[in-house]
């Protein structure tokens, strides 16, 4: 009997997370999409915890550290920009490491609003700034069961793990 075995440098994992403060005079962007609420999170950027914790996420999948190292809240560049952008280029920094994206998969942590409506949206629009297939982009929703702090809807968080793939094992 024969046994397979895989190249480590095939494939990489790269886990993110990012949590923003609720506050009122902000709108609130996730996943890219704005979504009607009467607050938005706070940050340097659009504050977008989803986004930012793909960006994380990809990053680590290629070894080139964080959203900070790169995208720093002391740069007034930075200041109010959609991370639309952000995540762009970072999609530029993984192709620029030789390695494509194989998929992404998310949770975002809030206890309001209902995210439920807006979730294939921010799939659709995190897939177009990827070049990703629809269903190569999961993203769940879930409150925290009023403990810790989604408790007061203080802040809405978000994990991701992104699955990355050596460029040259397929026709990207």
């Amino acid at each position: 009997m024969s046994t397979k075995t895989i190249d480590p440098g095939l494939y990489k994992v790269g886990l993110g997370y990012d949590i923003h403060r609720l506050v009122a005079g902000r709108k609130l962007f996730l996943g890219g999409v704005e979504i009607p609420h009467s607050k938005g999170l706070e940050g340097h950027s659009d504050a977008d915890s989803l986004l930012h914790a793909i960006c994380d996420a990809l990053l680590g999948a290629v070894g080139k550290g964080d959203i900070g190292e790169h995208f720093p809240n002391t740069d007034d560049q930075y200041k109010g920009i959609s991370s639309l952008i952000l995540l762009k280029k970072v999609h530029q920094l993984v192709k620029e490491a030789g390695f494509g994206i194989s998929n992404i998969d998310c949770v975002i942590l809030a206890e309001g609003p209902n995210l439920k409506p807006f979730r294939s949206k921010m799939g659709e629009t995190i897939g177009r700034a990827l070049n990703l297939e629809i269903s190569a982009v999961n993203i769940k929703a879930t409150t925290q069961e009023g403990i810790g702090f989604g408790r007061t809807s203080e802040a809405i968080a978000a994990y991701a793990v992104a699955l990355v793939h050596r460029k040259d094992i397929t026709h990207e």
